[in-house]
């Protein structure tokens, strides 16, 4: 560890003095120190604090074998002057907490970041670990014990920006700004009698709405909650399948947010009684355009908004992207290649129909065909479609509909979902006509779509005429390819997973650990895991007003339909997913 006393340990850190005690350590060669510090004569380590600096020149571990990143440096410097390296995950923060703690003028002259607050003590962040003239400052403030951690200095200056930015946001739509740091919640303001409630169009309200979406954007979110609960507007984001809390708003803030989010989305304000829906379209950090979906739902504590984003980068992406490969491709493409018939893909929400609808007809959607769709409501809007939303209040249901396309000279339609015998009866009618129709069903697998259709009273022959196939699907999280770990498979757990067939399990999985890039999660992003199942001729004998579902399913696997749990299996062994999160999302064979 270094020791440094007196008027010495109040210093800065500099690039010479890093590069002497990697060389020290051993973890640079003395040429791979001259090279840098060589570069460094020419002044441009100015411009960056000397960790990031060191780190962007990608200097060559000595004991690891692999470039040395500004978090590798952190992570080395903080084992030696004892203050743990911690990556700052703006989700686990409490904002409203940690600006509390000192002004945003302090932290931003002495570059430190509050990161954690509890009643015993409170984590400050800081990339100088030899510099301490505030902290005696501080504890006299706060009159509790500061716990030391180092983060990277870009991540601090970041973060301090826009934590002070959004909390001066909600103290200013609170009816808070100026006022003493010593209100720190809605009830105070309450007892003050300074509450004013927060106008939709309040440049503070504005502001609040714009971290929201770009904090989504930022986060990878695909879905952004907005709750009113008794005291409380809760933010949450849905990343990966997963809700994670983010802020807790003031009620009445909360509120004109929803308010200002419907403004936007072009909705009735004043009607809070009944469910909206609407779209609103803006630009994510990279300059895309970016659509999202709104629904609104009233409850017991107000409107509850739900923001779906739509990215567009998602009709671009590949099959092979989406998951679909091998086998299971083939059989994807060459059910859809057909001339007519109908295709069904079943899972519920959230499990990525739409994705793969959409993706399979921007690749049908040439020039020389025709492709209409009709949903209830357009998920993404598309140029080469001609798209149809449902309209209940003027009798536009998806049965009108369909039958409305089918007078467009449509090639391909897509029905968003049959729910009912008529909107089956005119998906089977299109079909007969020569059209290739692709729809949705809510079944369980795959082989459930067919006697789901017999149920709504489809009669058997015109299944057998009509249905190409059906493919049921859910979304695994991936796990991230920065820091999963291999390690043995666990038995029982492999077994489980794959009862009631037999399959060698594999001789090596990998499992979640967890970095910066994951949030600490061990996953990153989603993959789909299929069951498709063909109309051979054989599983069409089987479709009959009694049939059962076991006799279909094993007659399907014969055929080389793999379930959804051995599609699981398969990702598994590949060291893509974990058995796990397979077991979660996929369920068990009846």
């Amino acid at each position: 560890m270094v020791q440094l006393t007196g008027t010495a340990a109040e210093r800065a850190l500099t690039v010479r003095w890093l590069l002497d005690e990697l060389l020290r350590d051993g973890r640079i060669e003395a040429a791979e120190a001259e090279r840098i510090a060589r570069i460094s004569r020419f002044g441009e380590e100015a411009k960056l604090h000397p960790l990031e600096w060191i780190g962007a020149q990608k200097p060559v571990d000595a004991i690891a074998g692999k470039p040395l990143t500004a978090d590798g440096l952190l992570a080395w410097l903080g084992e030696r002057v004892k203050q743990p390296w911690h990556p700052i995950d703006p989700l686990k923060i409490n904002v409203a907490a940690v600006t509390e703690v000192m002004s945003f003028a302090f932290a931003q002259r002495h570059r430190i970041l509050a990161v954690e607050v509890t009643p015993e003590r409170v984590t400050v962040a800081s990339a100088e670990p030899f510099l301490h003239q505030w902290e005696m400052n501080l504890e006299h403030v706060i009159r509790r014990p500061i716990r030391r951690v180092l983060a990277r200095p870009s991540d601090i200056d970041r973060y301090t920006i826009e934590f002070y930015q959004l909390a001066r946001s909600v103290r200013g739509a609170s009816g808070g700004e100026g006022r003493s740091t010593a209100v720190t919640n809605f009830e105070q303001l309450l007892e003050l009698g300074s509450l004013k409630d927060p106008d939709a169009n309040d440049a503070h309200i504005v502001n609040i709405v714009d971290w929201l979406l770009q904090y989504a954007f930022d986060q990878r979110a695909s879905d952004i909650h907005l709750e009113p609960r008794r005291e409380v507007g809760q933010v949450r984001f849905r990343i990966d399948g997963v809700l994670y809390n983010v802020y807790e708003l003031p009620l009445q803030v909360a509120l004109a947010v929803i308010a200002r989010v419907k403004i936007l989305g072009r909705m009735n304000v004043a009607e809070k009684r009944r469910p909206q829906d609407g779209r609103l379209k803006t630009v994510n950090p990279d300059g895309n355009e970016v659509e999202l979906r709104l629904a609104t739902l009233p409850t017991a504590f107000g409107e509850k908004l739900v923001m779906r984003i739509f990215d567009p980068d998602v009709l671009l992406r590949s099959f092979e992207q989406l998951g679909l490969a091998n086998e299971d491709y083939k059989r994807w493409t060459s059910m859809i290649s057909r001339p007519h018939g109908i295709v069904l893909v079943t899972g519920p929400t959230g499990s990525g129909k739409t994705t793969t609808l959409y993706s399979s007809l921007k690749q049908l959607a040439t020039p020389e065909v025709n492709v209409c769709t009709i949903e209830d409501p357009i998920e993404m809007v598309e140029d080469s479609f001609n798209q149809m939303q449902v309209q209940h209040n003027i009798d536009l249901d998806f049965a009108s509909g369909v039958r409305a396309l089918l007078r467009q000279d449509p090639d391909i339609i897509m029905i968003g979902e049959i729910r009912d015998l008529e909107t089956a009866e005119m998906a089977i009618q299109a079909a007969l006509t020569g059209h290739l129709v692709l729809s949705t069903l809510h079944t369980n697998d795959a082989p459930s779509a067919l006697t789901r259709l017999l149920e709504l009273g489809v009669p058997a022959y015109l299944i057998k005429a009509t249905v190409l196939g059906v493919m049921a699907q859910r979304l695994v999280r991936t796990l991230c390819p920065h820091c999963k770990q291999p390690g043995p498979v666990d038995d029982s757990a492999w077994q489980q997973l794959v009862t009631p067939w037999k399959v060698t399990v594999p001789a090596q999985g990998f499992h979640p650990q967890g970095c910066l890039e994951c949030r600490n999660t061990g996953y990153h992003g989603r993959q789909g895991i299929y069951e498709i199942l063909t109309m051979s001729e054989p599983v069409q004998a089987l479709v009959d007003d009694g049939v059962g579902l076991d006799p279909l399913r094993r007659q399907a696997m014969k055929e080389g339909m793999r379930t959804l749990r051995l599609s699981g299996a398969q990702k598994v062994a590949a060291g893509q997913t974990t058995i796990e999160e397979v077991m979660r999302v996929a369920p068990a064979p009846r």
